[in-house]
């Protein structure tokens, strides 16, 4: 027997590092039918506190005890709590059990069940991802000591001793007592918190059907080792059992369906993100932007968009929960070349918002004579830089991010989304993104990691975050094989677009790779996937416009290391590309790529029936690679310079038109130049 007096063998532990796996018999529904409230368990024992202690704390408070039969769904568990242990999400059967189990688990609430979640790491999964989609809560790399009651009438709180005006003191500082804290939610109340005013939240309840969903970064699990010993006073362990009887407490309240209301606690507000100018055409516009506030409260948000001369059109749109509390106005109604001024706010208005506010002009027409200043660069910053101030002074009208913007290198939704949120959020890159077009597509680090190709596992959740936080026309296809223009589920970001003179398509080399037999060769791996290089011999056949850009953040040759993750590892692709340019004679197109950080321009001759450029620009940021500025007999110019972008003018004013391609850095020195016409490009002579 331990020194508290518990028998070790009554702990329901597997081992060092070992979940709770004992498959359970079959059980009764629940208390309303047997009287005797019952709860299943999953626990683990995870590397920093070497604890467990749910199980037997839920023991202590009355309950009957299971383990989670990680077989079965949550509504054939036959128990009235479902309660998942710290840190579990170390393990591989929470994450499963989660992400198979998400409907089940929801239903299971709905029926009058309670969920628990204890603390979780957020780098396993911050985003509570089984949470119904009017409920959310995303944990945060924070951590603290102190928890504060803020519902002090609640059972779950009032219950427990107050001692100098904390909750659970006392504890080993070996185990902080909030662990990955709360740092969003939605629709949901906070119960307690780890600082004044009930910010960073550390225990939230949700109300679904007649359930309830409870979210807590709180370890009060975590009281004994494996050899039944308490690792925090006796105090402190007795304040865990209190907390646990009043679980039960409530959860025999939830089942009589007397708990009580769950009325949401606001969120703070957030600082805004956006105003964003995704794509533009010639009649009209997407804009993007994050607002920041409450999405309960503030729910439909109206975009206004006006010219100088006074006319002004409207539209009102809701703010997705589904999309990361983004919103995306689709604008009709436009004319082609004109300036628009818009802006963003809430439909009800909200007391000392400032609306959100930016500008664009829309396409000229496709065939009016017309000059456009494109901007175009990769692996960019998360951190102020003026380069993109440069961007704005040189006069580029639009702007087309390569891939590597920003650096994600995360599968985890939470942290892919953080990523863009800070990378949109800098000061420089937002007004920028809120006073011209911006497109994107992604390379590795985006993607999810250095290197990575299509079988990396966390892509879905990096499209997701790629899709809340981008305004492109179009993202890749449904599974169907559909152009998806809606920010849903579905497979890779390629899109296209065209502005006046120069038609973009932006290519997914990442999403297809490597994951079956290409198109062009069966005996080797595909890089673009068949529905990709259908869509683009489509989109490349019907296209008129003089110059025509494909774009790839991964190098159209072999960057020149030991990673694959380029164009040479898929020649047959690339091979079957440019013979399909020549066989079609489609002219005026040119090759654009990054991800090298370094920038070069290769000439390689009349490969596609007149001479095929490559433009390669990198980096935006300060870090240059020279090693990988590699000798190529097609190279014509190339730098090794920081924070540079490529400056794409086209010009229809003149004849024959002409592409000038300028590459400069963010102090304004023009580095290299090419510069050809519409007739060198395969064009006919004017």
């Amino acid at each position: 027997m331990s020194p508290d007096g518990i028998h070790r063998r009554s702990f329901l532990v597997g081992g060092a590092a070992a979940l709770t796996t004992a498959v359970a018999t079959a059980l009764p529904a629940h208390a309303a039918t047997t009287g005797q409230l019952r709860a299943a368990v999953l626990e683990y024992t995870d590397q920093w506190t070497k604890a467990t202690g749910l199980a037997e704390l839920l023991r202590r408070a009355g309950f009957t005890v299971v383990p989670l039969d990680t077989g079965r769904s949550a509504t054939a568990q036959g128990v009235d709590l479902i309660a998942f242990g710290s840190f579990t999400n170390n393990g591989s059967q929470y994450p499963s059990y989660v992400a198979a189990q998400a409907a089940s688990l929801r239903d299971f609430a709905a029926a009058g069940g309670v969920v628990l979640d204890l603390a979780q790491s957020d780098q396993f999964g911050a985003t509570v991802s089984y949470l119904p989609p009017a409920l959310g809560a995303v944990r945060t790399d924070t951590d603290f000591d102190t928890v504060l009651a803020v519902a002090a009438d609640h059972p779950l709180v009032s219950a427990l001793p107050v001692r100098s005006g904390k909750l659970f003191t006392g504890r080993s500082s070996n185990i902080r007592v909030s662990w990955e804290t709360v740092g969003s939610w939605r629709s949901m109340r906070v119960l307690m918190a780890c600082t004044t005013g009930g910010t960073n939240p550390c225990l939230l309840e949700g109300a679904h059907g007649a359930g309830r969903f409870l979210v807590t970064s709180l370890t009060v699990d975590k009281c004994f080792n494996s050899a039944g010993t308490a690792l925090h006073s006796a105090t402190a362990v007795q304040d865990s059992v209190t907390f646990f009887t009043a679980l039960a407490g409530y959860v025999a309240q939830v089942r009589a369906g007397t708990a009580p209301a769950v009325p949401p606690t606001p969120m703070p507000a957030q600082p805004p993100v956006g105003p964003l100018v995704g794509h533009v055409g010639t009649t009209t516009a997407r804009l993007w932007a994050r607002p920041g506030l409450d999405t309960a409260v503030y729910p439909v948000w109206r975009c206004t968009v006006r010219t100088a001369a006074g006319w002004s059109t409207a539209v009102d749109v809701p703010v997705s929960a589904a999309n990361d509390d983004t919103l995306l106005a689709d604008v009709p109604g436009l004319q082609p070349a004109t300036r628009y001024d818009f802006t963003i706010a809430p439909v009800q208005g909200a007391p000392g918002f400032t609306p959100l506010a930016g500008s664009f002009s829309t396409a000229p027409a496709d065939g009016a004579a017309a000059v456009v200043t494109m901007g175009l660069g990769s692996c960019a910053p998360s951190t102020p830089n003026t380069v993109w101030t440069r961007i704005v002074n040189e006069g580029c009208d639009s702007f087309v991010l390569l891939g590597d913007t920003p650096y994600v290198d995360s599968g985890d939704l939470a942290v892919a989304r953080t990523k863009h949120r800070e990378f949109l959020a800098q000061p420089e890159i937002a007004r920028m993104v809120a006073t011209m077009p911006t497109w994107g597509t992604w390379d590795d680090h985006d993607f999810g990691g250095n290197s990575v190709n299509g079988s990396f596992a966390g892509k879905v959740n990096t499209r997701t975050a790629f899709v809340d936080y981008r305004a492109n026309a179009s993202f890749g296809h449904a599974d169907d094989g559909t152009r998806l223009t809606a920010r849903t589920p579905g497979q890779a970001v390629y899109t296209s677009f065209r502005r006046g003179p120069v038609e973009v398509f932006l290519l997914d080399p990442r999403w297809f790779s490597n994951t079956g037999p290409s198109w062009a060769d069966p005996t080797k791996t595909t890089c673009l996937g068949q529905l990709q290089w259908d869509w683009l011999r489509a989109a490349l056949r019907a296209s008129t416009a003089p110059f025509k850009a494909i774009a790839s953040g991964m190098i159209w040759d072999d960057k020149g290391n030991a990673e694959t993750d380029d164009w040479a590892t898929y020649q047959h692709e690339k091979d079957a590309l440019l013979d399909f340019l020549a066989a079609e004679r489609i002219p005026g197109c040119f090759l654009v790529s990054g991800d090298i950080h370094s920038s070069q321009a290769l000439n390689y001759g009349p490969r596609i029936g007149y001479d095929l450029w490559q433009f390669v620009v990198s980096p935006l940021h300060g870090s240059t690679i020279s090693g990988l500025n590699a000798a190529n007999p097609a190279l014509v110019s190339s730098a090794v310079q920081p924070y540079t972008f490529l400056k794409l003018v086209a010009d229809t004013t003149v004849s024959p038109a002409t592409l000038t391609a300028t590459w400069i850095n963010r102090d304004g020195k023009r580095l290299f130049e090419v510069r050809r016409t519409a007739t060198e490009l395969g064009h006919p002579a004017p």
